[in-house]
């Protein structure tokens, strides 16, 4: 039976990575997919892992009907086996629907690649929809770290090292960003609780004792 799959997972575990290994898998066998995207860091119509993979793929504009755009993708006489949708956070929670109706009346299955929370540690409303609606969840098991070494659960946004917690609810960034742009950082929760990042926990370190220290 077709599913709506949902792998999700922190920043830097590797989504986008395996997003392409079951297009790869599946395109060797020749199966032929509709990749979807959205906000990739790559540019618009790409799909990229940050071990440097990329192909092309389908721009999702902010109004498009995903269901639709299949259903006249096939009408034209052209293939589509399965679907991929990486950056599914970024999905409106009707265009989940229109997947969900992808998987149910076209046959198709669907595999969405997304973050479930935001850096306020707040579900992103494509991904709360499809904790709602998907047939098979799958957190995935390469573990991204904190500074730490502890298993990184929480994605932060960082602007000159610094973690903030206000502002716009997606804002296109990296983790490998210039130090005064806006970046973002995987933690887990006790350092996101904190808002302690790698650069702060550093800066912490280096600070002078501030408790008075007796001689005798």
């Amino acid at each position: 039976m077709p599913e709506l799959v949902f792998f999700s997972g922190t920043m830097d575990c590797g989504k986008s990575t395996l997003a392409l290994q079951i297009e790869h898998n599946r395109s060797a066998r020749g199966l032929v997919g509709m990749i979807f995207t959205r906000n990739d860091r790559a540019g618009e119509g790409k799909l990229s892992s940050r071990l440097g993979l990329v192909t092309d793929a389908v721009e999702v504009a902010a109004d498009q009907d995903l269901y639709a755009s299949l259903v006249e993708h096939l009408s034209q006489g052209r293939r589509a086996d399965y679907v991929i949708a990486d950056e599914a956070q970024f999905l409106a929670p009707e265009q989940i629907d229109q997947l969900a109706r992808v998987v149910d009346d076209l046959g198709l299955d669907v595999y969405a690649f997304g973050i479930t929370t935001d850096f306020r540690s707040k579900l992103f409303p494509g991904s709360q929809r499809l904790v709602e609606l998907a047939d098979r969840i799958e957190v995935l098991q390469v573990e991204a770290l904190c500074w730490c070494g502890a298993r990184a659960t929480h994605n932060a946004r960082t602007i000159g090292g610094e973690m903030v917690v206000e502002g716009a609810q997606v804002v296109v960034g990296d983790v490998n960003q210039a130090a005064d742009e806006v970046g973002y950082e995987v933690l887990c929760r006790r350092h996101h609780r904190r808002r302690m990042t790698a650069a702060t926990a550093r800066a912490a370190a280096l600070s002078p004792d501030v408790l008075p220290v007796s001689s005798g």
